[in-house]
């Protein structure tokens, strides 16, 4: 292994901690609360540790079709949707959210087996960064292509409508269960920005790649994209619903008398 491959390989292996570390945070708000925009992110960051394992995987082993059509897959297919689900609930509420996320499950489906069945035009060189214009026909580039395209513009959107709407002093939501959910407008705004900037982080690979190489641009973007899209996801939680209620237990032990 080079020491470029080294140098990417432990960024992988860092995104693919940072995200597991967050996928459990989002599994147990979801758990204990069972609001959808929990459920949208676990499964958004359970899509970015097998992308972030695949990348992992590849620049210390190797790559191979396989691990290519998983890394494209979770990466660039399918995260980015499941990801702007999460603001699609935070920003409308469950009327809205409920029918996208029940679409989202049958094209998620639908994508999977055409991203892994899809025949490959030339072998996979196990030692380059593969691309799917070097690899794939058109319709598995078409779904990445409308897979992070459509629901990034989502986050960003998002994000920046919340921000206008609380500079006018509005509340952050467009229905009024999600507007009821919202404890903290100011959060809830500050949070979709800092989920539109994952967002667009985790797109700058490709202007990194120039200086950085392919392989190292991808790994610095994962790692810096999924540290800023787990302090949105924070910031937004913390915004939204009911705060945590400290146990009998606790305040007991807490209180003057002890």
């Amino acid at each position: 292994m080079s020491p470029d491959d080294s140098v990417a390989a432990a960024l992988a292996a860092s995104a693919c901690l940072v995200a597991s570390a967050f996928c459990l945070v989002t599994l147990d708000r979801w758990l204990r609360r069972r609001a959808p925009h929990d459920l949208a992110w676990t499964i958004a960051m359970v899509l970015f540790v097998v992308g972030a394992a695949s990348l992992w995987w590849a620049e210390s082993r190797g790559w191979n079709s396989a691990v290519f059509r998983l890394f494209f897959l979770t990466g660039a297919v399918l995260n980015v949707a499941w990801l702007a689900l999460g603001t699609v609930y935070l920003l409308f509420g469950r009327r809205v959210g409920d029918p996208i996320r029940t679409g989202l499950v049958c094209l998620s489906g639908w994508a999977t087996g055409i991203v892994m069945t899809a025949p490959m035009k030339a072998p996979v060189d196990p030692v380059g960064f593969p691309t799917a214009k070097e690899l794939f026909g058109t319709t598995p580039r078409v779904l990445a292509a409308v897979g992070s395209g459509v629901p990034a513009m989502v986050i960003i959107v998002g994000a920046l409508w919340s921000a206008l709407r609380v500079a006018r002093g509005q509340v952050p939501a467009a229905t009024p269960s999600a507007r009821r959910a919202a404890t903290s407008p100011r959060l809830l705004a500050l949070g979709n920005v800092l989920i539109a900037a994952g967002a667009l982080i985790l797109s700058a690979s490709g202007t990194l790649a120039g200086r950085l190489g392919k392989d190292r641009a991808f790994a610095v973007t994962l790692v810096a994209g999924v540290v800023v899209l787990f302090a949105g996801f924070v910031v937004a939680s913390n915004a939204v619903g009911s705060r945590p209620r400290i146990s009998a237990a606790l305040a007991a032990a807490l209180s003057p008398s002890h």
